[in-house]
């Protein structure tokens, strides 16, 4: 089996996109350039007390599952959770600057009409204003400002779907990653099970390395019959070349392969919420591990050494992605999230109440690990993963 990283770059999937950082980080970093998101002026309303920040984010090949789903059993509802994906990428992350209000989200989604006809598009549609009320009725001041459907057969075989999100919000409630020390407890907060605001459990999947996890996990049965869903410039050994179809069950789990990868995005904004307005003090930061997976922290914090050595259980979906690959848990830790998707670095004697908050939505939480003094004499943050008998270093690579 060739080396892992060779077979996401052969399926264009850059694990690090250390290439986009290095460009982007030559750019203005905004006025708090330590935060989780780039926070820029107020330029909206001209506000010096303010700030404003505009993000985009999307489901990524989620949709592409919901579409396999969708051509499998006619069934058009697992669109509605891809809705849920594109949304959840940008809340989640705007969590982690202190944005619970005021957020107003634009959606975009490109088809290809052949492939998307109009009863999958109403899915898409009406899962996101659902969700966008589901999360109101929880206190966080989401609203949809529209968007745009274009029909691009030429660009996709099937569907894409994406969205942006603005904000205008007191500079004095940012929650700004600058002030991530040494001497921090890591909470993370669990990314499986099934929280009190959601109707059916979650595997934790996220939208994040589902290029991969959908080729190395479902059969060749899907290139055979859905070559749309493919680049037909990519060597087939990398396509859909893993064991399962998506009724088959999941091992030690009671949610079948379909299921589980098409998992909507967890949600963390109730939980957060409660958190910013009883625990503000406490926290320092927040890290939403998306991109880059439990290696995202290395970006936060100056002269920081991030240490994780007591995870949460490993969810099956990442234990199933992992045999039927042969990634290294090197990768695996780089590019998922392995259990929890939302770190809060905070003082140590705070972490047993946020715990205790996230558990009563039902969402479980422990105290994953703690930041120290960085051991790199070049100042330089860097990670280091413990879990079952492997010690894992990461360092910045650019």
């Amino acid at each position: 089996m060739s080396n892992p990283s060779d077979r996401y770059a052969q399926r264009g999937v850059s694990s690090s996109k250390s290439e986009v950082h290095a460009v982007v980080d030559k750019l203005d970093r905004g006025v708090f350039p330590g935060a989780f998101c780039k926070i820029g002026a107020d330029i909206l309303t001209g506000n010096p007390d303010k700030c404003n920040i505009i993000h985009s984010d999307g489901s990524g090949t989620k949709s592409t599952l919901a579409y396999l789903h969708y051509k499998e059993t006619g069934d058009p509802t697992g669109f509605r959770k891809t809705a849920q994906d594109s949304l959840v990428m940008n809340i989640d992350d705007l969590l982690c600057v202190g944005a619970i209000n005021g957020i107003l989200i634009s959606s975009t989604v490109n088809r290809n009409a052949r492939a998307i006809p109009g009863e999958a598009l109403g899915q898409l549609i009406s899962g996101t204003e659902d969700f966008l009320a589901t999360m109101r009725d929880y206190g966080v001041g989401v609203h949809s400002g529209g968007g745009e459907t274009a029909d691009v057969g030429d660009l996709t075989g099937t569907v894409t779907v994406d969205s942006c999100a603005v904000v205008v919000m007191d500079r004095k409630d940012v929650v700004d990653n600058a002030n991530i020390k040494p001497g921090l407890a890591i909470v993370g907060l669990a990314s499986a099970g099934q929280a009190t605001y959601e109707t059916f459990e979650n595997s934790g999947i996220g939208s994040n390395g589902l290029t991969s996890a959908r080729h190395d996990l479902l059969s060749p049965y899907y290139l055979e019959k859905y070559p749309e869903t493919v680049d037909p410039t990519t060597d087939k050994q990398y396509l859909y070349c893993g064991p399962y179809k998506m009724t088959d069950m999941l091992p030690d789990s009671d949610m079948t392969v379909g299921d589980a990868i098409m998992s909507p995005t967890r949600t963390y904004a109730p939980i957060i919420k409660q958190l910013l307005c009883e625990d503000r003090d406490s926290i320092y930061g927040m890290v939403h591990c998306s991109g880059g997976g439990q290696t995202k922290c290395i970006r936060f914090g100056t002269g920081v050494h991030h240490i994780k050595d007591n995870f949460l259980p490993i969810p099956p979906i990442f234990k199933a992605i992992q045999k039927a690959s042969g990634t290294s848990s090197e990768e695996m830790f780089r590019v998922y999230n392995m259990g929890h998707r939302m770190e809060i670095f905070c003082e140590p004697e705070a972490a047993a109440g946020i715990i205790a908050k996230s558990e009563a939505f039902g969402i479980p939480a422990q105290i994953i690990g703690r930041t120290e003094a960085t051991q790199k004499t070049d100042g330089q943050n860097h990670v280091t993963i413990v879990h079952d008998g492997e010690t894992l270093e990461y360092v910045l690579n650019y």
